[in-house]
């Protein structure tokens, strides 16, 4: 018998989509993770969330910015010095004194940013274009002259001019850039925009692209999605979208996506999943939504009665994969819209025995304590139980 670990729409498959084969996926939930308003990891807990991504089998670790404090350097060597498989880099303005900031980290790679759009040159920095671009070359050639892997970061690229866009990411490819990066710094970007962008840019440029994406409007992990398959080679995540004001594209639900509604396994350990979820969630101090996709607790709880009689008898009926796969377990819920199918599991999980007549009586009450305010869990249910049995 072939037990299904996932059931999807077949009509997934009738739009003809092309992944490359491989992508690298960087993850900055220890950089842009922590400048969530109120996140400050300590040096043991980011060292205990670098080791968890790097089980999870991460491509990147963006660790850190150096030059923002000693703490943060310190953390970052440490990472650096772990001896995780991942490749670890750290966040640089262009500037030397941050790049030499990240060599004393002994970091794999810098991505070193400027802001590109005309708001950002006027309003934050006061310069011209040709002194972003200035600022670019200095930067790229100053890190590849140290022997690092250096991607460039164009901040708020996606309101940047694209002519504009292509002379700088062109400088940072002369200098010998390994990656350039479109930051949608606010997440302002459509679908269709970051679609026409890539395939845009990938027309001039001859190094890999990443995607950086916010989630202002709840579309940063759709937005990486069609980024990659319009030619995007690499992709920023953090662990539950965590980040700067909504945050950024999830980890979690990227990866999900890709391998189960795209078909496209790179390899990640998904069954980590829950418990790097969980991880961050502890040390960030950030609850993770009941609702919230792959991680959430209400994501494999089932309460309805016809839901639940047929997820006992067939899971998928009602999931599109099987919590096992990320880590995550089921569990039938009690409440005002469970039936007897539901009670009696409940009662063999808690090897309870009782007569036909007094799981008629248990189904009753178990409705009438939660439409009365009371959550039934297993300590309630079991009074509950008792009450009826001493009755009979």
């Amino acid at each position: 018998m072939i037990i299904l670990q996932y059931f999807i729409s077949h009509y997934n498959k009738e739009s003809e989509l092309t992944f490359p084969d491989d992508i690298t996926i960087y993850d900055t939930t220890l950089r842009d993770g922590e400048q969530t308003p109120g996140v400050c990891f300590s040096f043991d807990e980011k060292l205990e969330i670098a080791r968890k991504l790097d089980q999870f089998k991460i491509h990147q670790i963006e660790a850190g910015f150096p030059i923002v404090s000693e703490k943060e350097k310190e953390t970052v060597k440490a990472i650096a010095n772990e001896g995780l498989d991942a490749t670890i880099l750290g966040l640089t303005r262009t500037k030397p004194e941050d790049i030499d900031a990240a060599l004393d980290c002994d970091v794999d790679g810098v991505i070193t940013f400027v802001g590109t759009s005309d708001i950002h040159l006027d309003h934050k920095m006061h310069i011209t274009r040709q002194d972003a671009i200035n600022l670019c070359e200095n930067a790229v050639d100053y890190a590849k002259d140290h022997g690092l892997f250096v991607a460039f970061s164009a901040e708020d690229a996606t309101r940047t001019d694209i002519e504009f866009l292509k002379r700088i990411y062109g400088k940072a490819q002369e200098c010998g850039a390994d990656r350039v990066h479109i930051a949608d710094t606010t997440g302002a970007i459509t679908p269709q925009g970051i679609k026409y962008l890539v395939e845009e840019l990938i027309k001039d440029i001859d190094i890999d692209l990443a995607v950086h994406l916010h989630n202002d409007f709840g579309l940063a992990v759709i937005n990486s999605i069609t980024g990659v398959l319009a030619g995007a080679k690499a992709v920023s995540t953090t662990v539950n979208g965590i980040g700067e004001r909504a945050g950024n594209a999830s980890l979690e639900e990227l990866i999900m996506a890709m391998k189960i509604l795209y078909g496209k396994d790179y390899g990640f350990k998904t069954k980590y999943i829950k418990e790097l979820s969980d991880l961050v969630s502890k040390y960030s101090g950030l609850p993770i939504p009941y609702n919230k996709p792959i991680v959430g607790n209400n994501v494999f709880r089932h309460e309805s009665g016809i839901h639940v009689d047929a997820v006992i008898e067939e899971p998928l009926c009602y999931e599109p994969y099987l919590p096992e796969l990320v880590g995550q377990r089921r569990q039938l819920v009690l409440g005002k819209h469970s039936g007897c199918r539901a009670v009696r599991a409940k009662l063999n999980e808690c090897e309870l025995d009782v007569s036909d007549e007094e799981l008629i009586e248990i189904v009753k009450q178990v409705k009438k304590s939660r439409e009365e305010g009371k959550y039934i869990n297993d300590q309630v249910f079991k009074d509950i139980v008792k009450k009826i049995s001493k009755k009979e």
